[in-house]
């Protein structure tokens, strides 16, 4: 059984830093494409970034309104994916989820009916 756990969320000033972590256990990441969603109060959940791989050629893509801004990176030792948040802005405030789905090549999924493990969130708060 696959499960991801996200950590690493909390309250920041605008402008400040967060790297939020997705570890998995039941599988490697290796041929997973990882993604982060997040979601705000009131609003659907949307598309971060997202890392995929196939051996050893990984590629990344982001949402246009993070991009420039966060990185996403892995650990393969710690099978373990980050999300690396800077400058954040008082609208980056969400539940971030970290989610997966084993396809074993690199492919660019954007939509969260496209994955089928997802974490429990994590809070991300970035006051003004």
């Amino acid at each position: 059984q696959v499960q991801l756990v996200e950590s690493g969320g909390g309250l920041v000033q605008a402008g400040g830093s967060l790297r939020l972590s997705c570890a998995a256990s039941g599988a490697t990441f290796s041929s997973y494409t990882v993604g982060w969603f997040r979601q705000a109060p009131g609003k659907e959940r949307e598309f971060v970034g997202a890392i995929s791989w196939s051996g050893w050629s990984s590629t990344t893509y982001y949402a246009d309104s993070v991009k420039g801004r966060f990185t996403i990176s892995r650990d393969n030792a710690k099978n373990t994916v980050y999300l690396q948040m800077n400058s954040l802005k008082p609208e980056d405030t969400a539940v971030y989820y970290c989610t997966g789905r084993d396809t074993r090549t690199i492919q660019r999924l954007t939509q969260a009916i496209q994955y089928d493990k997802w974490g429990q969130g994590t809070q991300v708060t970035v006051s003004s």
